[in-house]
C-alpha cells in the first residue's frame, strides 16, 4: 500500500508539468495561396495593412511562391504594416524570415488598440536588422503620450531622455542577407526573449512588456522583409 501512495504522485506530476508547459494555437499562415487579382492587395485570412491610408492606396504587400513579400512604396509616409488580430497576455510568436538587402529590417510589434494611454496601441517590439536586434518597451517608453507628446514639441526633460535609454536594448547579431532564417520571440510577464536560427540572441525585461492584454500583432517594414510559416500560441 505504501509503495502505491509513492508511486502514484510520480505518475501525475509528468502529467502535471506537461499540461502547465502545454501551448494553444492562436493562429498560423503559410501563405500558401494566390491572389484573385495580382494588382491588388488581397492578404486574406484575416491580414490587414496600411497601404490604403499610408501609400495612397498602392500594392505593398504581395503573396507569392508561397510567401508574404512586403515593400515599402516610394509614395508612402509610414513604414508598412502589415495586421492580424492574435490576443495572449503571455505568447510566442515563430516564423521564417528573409531579409533582401544588408539595408533591410523586420519589426513585429505587439499592440492593444484598447489602451489609451498610449499612441496607437503600442506596447512593445522586436526588431531584427542585418545587424542587430532590438526589444522595445514602448508602452511605458516612446509611445507613452505624455513622452511622445514631449518629444514631438521638443520639451523632453534630459531626465526623461535618461529614462528612455532603460527602455529598449540591442544585441549585436549579424546576418547574412538573402537568406532563410527562422526566429522565435517569447513574451512571459515582463521579460520578451529572442532567438534566430535556434539561438537565443537576448532577453529585455520591462514592466510595459507585461501588458494584460497583447491584441494585435503588427508585421513592420520600412523597406523589404519576406516572412513564411508563421504561428502565434499563447503560453502558460
Amino acid at each position: 500500500m505504501k509503495k502505491s501512495v509513492l508511486i502514484l504522485p510520480l505518475l501525475i506530476w509528468p502529467l502535471l508539468a506537461q499540461a502547465q508547459n502545454q501551448e494553444t494555437l492562436i493562429f498560423e499562415d503559410d501563405f500558401e495561396r494566390q491572389e484573385a487579382d495580382d494588382t491588388k492587395e488581397e492578404i486574406g485570412k484575416g491580414w490587414s495593412s496600411n497601404s490604403l491610408k499610408r501609400a495612397k492606396g498602392n500594392k505593398q504587400v504581395d503573396l507569392k511562391d508561397g510567401a508574404m513579400h512586403i515593400t515599402f512604396h516610394p509614395v508612402a509616409d509610414h513604414a508598412v504594416s502589415v495586421v492580424h488580430p492574435a490576443e495572449f497576455q503571455d505568447g510566442k510568436v515563430t516564423l521564417r524570415f528573409m531579409l533582401p538587402t544588408e539595408k533591410d529590417s523586420l519589426g513585429l510589434n505587439f499592440a492593444d488598440l484598447s489602451y489609451k494611454k498610449v499612441h496607437a496601441g503600442h506596447l512593445c517590439m522586436a526588431k531584427i536588422s542585418t545587424k542587430e536586434i532590438q526589444i522595445n518597451d514602448l508602452k511605458t517608453g516612446i509611445m507613452d503620450l505624455e513622452t511622445r507628446t514631449a518629444r514631438l514639441n521638443g520639451t523632453i526633460s534630459p531626465e526623461k531622455v535618461k529614462m528612455l535609454r532603460t527602455k529598449t536594448k540591442k544585441f549585436t547579431n549579424p546576418l547574412s542577407p538573402g537568406k532563410w532564417h527562422s526566429l522565435e520571440i517569447i513574451i512571459r510577464a515582463k521579460t520578451m526573449s529572442v532567438a534566430i536560427d535556434q539561438k537565443t540572441i537576448g532577453s529585455f525585461s520591462s514592466e510595459g512588456i507585461a501588458h494584460p492584454t497583447k491584441k494585435t500583432l503588427r508585421v513592420a517594414v520600412p523597406k523589404q522583409a519576406i516572412i513564411d510559416d508563421l504561428k502565434v500560441y499563447s503560453i502558460p
